[in-house]
């Protein structure tokens, strides 16, 4: 059983990391507000470029003229999967969850006889996918200098994806993210990007005529679209990310909170026992004399 100096160290422990959570709790708070905008802002945007392009892929899906990033290269033996996590842990389980989701998505492709190679956006994610998938990966973008993240960033992404397209490395490319429900819920997605998949809107393709043709437009269109996807999911990310944050900064405060009740009432305790002792020796000393 520890004794009094034992307890009220570890007391006092417990009270510093309350602290700290509690301040990074705060901290999470006030980015979350930011990156929650600017993933929702995003968002009609992103809709919209999605379904223009979606019309125009309806119309030039079936030309022989097609794009390669519309039509493909004709099979889909090699899968590139680029898992997205954070560059930092304490966040519950955010980054565990787009780990998970990419495994289990690379299990089922190796099952099948499929060739999986995998990039890796995060420094957490590259830790999770190494001890298991170290050899399936290809490459890691190193975010942790960027403070906040732009379309900028989304763009050298996309820049390096399509050149590693071009030169053949692979034919299907996933990107996986965690999409920003509430401060509660992150739901881990898996969206294809390569080649493009769209829903066709049909309001896009009676409104507009589009000069020059629809080939030559989507192969103008369909890189900023890689672009783009990647981008939306970055924030996404960010925002699912600083709510995990804030979640679970707040159950360890609680958690903290909880324990130096219990702490204080065995402290107080042994205390009590300690008093006891001593007033029974001096009893016990007196009645001797």
């Amino acid at each position: 059983m520890p004794n009094l100096k034992d307890l009220k160290t570890r007391i006092a422990s417990v009270k510093s990391t309350r602290k700290i959570t509690k301040a990074m709790q705060m901290v999470a708070a006030a980015k979350l507000r930011r990156a929650q905008d600017a993933a929702e802002s995003s968002r009609p945007y992103t809709e919209r470029f999605n379904a223009v392009l979606g019309g125009l892929a309806a119309s030039a899906g079936g030309s022989d003229a097609a794009p390669r990033l519309l039509s493909g290269t004709g099979s889909d033996q090699t899968q590139l999967l680029i898992v997205m996590t954070s560059e930092r842990g304490l966040c519950g389980g955010f980054n565990a969850n787009i780990a998970k989701l990419a495994k289990t998505h690379a299990d089922k492709l190796a099952g099948q006889g499929k060739t999986v190679k995998i990039l890796t956006v995060g420094k957490k994610g590259r830790e999770s996918m190494k001890r298991e998938y170290g050899k399936y990966s290809i490459g890691h973008v190193d975010l942790s200098e960027i403070k906040r993240i732009g379309y900028a960033d989304a763009a050298r992404i996309a820049a390096d994806v399509l050149k590693r397209f071009d030169a053949g490395e692979f034919d299907v490319a996933t990107i996986f993210y965690s999409k920003f429900q509430s401060v509660i819920s992150q739901t881990p997605t898996a969206q294809q990007i390569i080649p493009a998949s769209f829903e066709a809107d049909a309001e896009a393709s009676t409104l507009y005529d589009y000069e020059p043709s629809e080939e030559a437009i989507l192969a103008d269109l369909l890189p900023r679209g890689v672009a783009t996807q990647i981008f939306a999911a970055l924030l996404e990310n960010g925002a699912s990310e600083q709510g995990a944050r804030m979640s679970a900064m707040d159950n360890a405060t609680r958690n903290a909170g909880e324990m130096i009740e219990k702490l204080t009432i065995q402290y107080n305790r042994s205390r009590q026992a300690v008093i006891t002792n001593e007033l029974i020796e001096i009893i016990s000393g007196a009645e001797a004399l």
